[in-house]
């Protein structure tokens, strides 16, 4: 217990200059230093005791966190400048190196370590934080979308970003939500520079060229993100134009990085349709995105060649028809029309137990512009739920039902058993609820 205290008292004794600072320039008075010296003297006893806690450590540096907040706010009042000498910032940094170094595989406090890094913007101890836990954590692929996350997002290096992508596929290469992160990343990427490039007005007929891959890893077009950035790395909106219009010309820009993480990944899944459905989902998201036609067309087409009947095929094939294509428009009524005319051709070529998986994808497909419906011509919304209702009906057997995943398609089941045919008015109001909530 002696020795305890002794660690207690050395490490408190660190504070006294800072808190004698802070009483001299006013910034907190005699009964608050003494109330913040007895907390941290709690606090410290609790450490250097045995029994200590992962939530202890993680208590002290929150307390130190509010602490520094309200110096600083109390610093901004006053008019004090050039009150950083004492910053807690490097206290929180001594606190929660203790304790991840106490407690390396407890993930919640290097979490908390890596969430205070990004707030302070400390990017040289984030870098060393995400080094550290990587190195014992290896195989936890949402610390690897973390750190890549952060440097493009935050950081604007997209070489980094992607060096630290490339890293968590060699440890988690079968995780497919890493691989879809991955195409994220790159998708986001994508549309930022599509956004910056309308701004400046330099949107043009892109050149695509070709990708090539080993066998080792993902071969990525010779292109970086750091080829395009000042010399300080200041985030996107520091592009300039002649950048942006050099990236134009660069297969990077073309999608052909996303075509060539999907590649890999179908190679990883062994052709998965699933796996492939959900690229064509995350990529169709994009819309702005000038590239994202391209690369819905490599995944469709690749679907095409490896499982021309599955129902994760005719479902990709008829929603790129409606894709980009706003239900008010004229453009919609033929174009929703060559999306059921392909679930109908796809229905005749599914094998017969994946029909009910194909009827259930085609109602998801139909469900969202339901809940539009004050967009639709009236002739457009009626082709819509006598679609929906023959969906529905087709479903309603006992034994199909077992098979549904979705409770928003269960719901509806269980409405048309009870009301018969389904209407507009009837369901939008549940739709939209289930919509929100993220039912699927």
């Amino acid at each position: 217990m002696a020795a305890a205290s002794d660690k207690a008292r050395f490490y408190l004794e660190q504070h006294i200059p800072e808190l004698v600072d802070y009483e001299r320039k006013g910034i907190f008075t005699r009964p608050e230093i003494t109330a913040i010296a007895s907390k941290r003297s709690d606090f410290e006893h609790i450490l250097n005791a045995r029994g200590s806690k992962p939530s202890d450590y993680a208590r002290y540096a929150e307390y130190e966190i509010n602490l520094d907040s309200l110096r600083k706010k109390r610093c901004h009042r006053l008019g004090i400048k050039g009150a950083k000498a004492y910053s807690g910032q490097r206290t929180v940094f001594f606190i929660m190196d203790r304790g991840t170094k106490k407690f390396p595989g407890d993930l919640g406090l290097w979490m908390q370590y890596i969430r205070f890094c990004q707030r302070e913007k400390a990017n040289k101890k984030l870098a060393k934080v995400l080094t550290g836990v990587l190195r014992l954590r290896p195989m936890e692929y949402g610390l690897w979308v973390v750190a890549a996350k952060w440097y493009a997002e935050e950081q604007g290096d997209m070489q980094t970003a992607r060096s630290y992508m490339q890293r968590g596929l060699r440890f988690c290469k079968e995780k497919r939500e890493l691989w879809l992160e991955y195409a994220k990343l790159e998708m986001v990427y994508l549309a930022k520079l599509a956004a910056r490039r309308k701004i400046l007005g330099l949107d043009e007929v892109v050149k695509e060229k070709e990708v090539q891959e080993d066998e080792d890893m993902i071969a990525l077009p010779a292109v970086a993100a750091v080829d395009f950035q000042p010399e300080e790395v200041k985030g996107m909106e520091e592009v300039d134009a002649a950048a942006l219009q050099k990236l134009a010309e660069a297969p990077a820009f073309t999608g052909a990085i996303p075509v060539a993480i999907f590649d890999a990944a179908m190679k990883q899944f062994e052709n998965s349709s699933d796996v492939a459905e959900d690229f064509f989902h995350l990529v169709a998201g994009f819309r702005e995105v000038p590239a994202t036609k391209r690369v819905l067309q490599h995944i469709l087409a690749h679907l095409q060649s490896t499982n021309p009947t599955s129902p994760e095929t005719v479902l990709c094939e008829a929603r790129l028809h409606t894709l980009g294509i706003d239900p008010s428009s004229v453009d919609f009524p033929s174009a929703l029309g060559l999306t059921l005319r392909s679930i109908k051709s796809g229905l005749a070529s599914v094998p017969e137990k994946q029909e009910p998986v194909l009827y259930e994808k085609a109602l998801l497909l139909l469900l969202p512009y339901i809940q539009r419906h004050e967009e639709l011509d009236e002739d457009v919304k009626t082709v819509i739920m006598t679609s929906v209702n023959r969906y529905l009906a087709a479903l309603a057997g006992v034994s199909q039902l077992m098979t549904i995943k979705s409770g928003m398609v269960k719901t509806l089941i269980a409405r048309t058993r009870s009301n018969g045919k389904l209407r507009v008015e009837n369901v939008v109001g549940p739709i939209r609820e289930m919509i929100a909530a993220g039912s699927s």
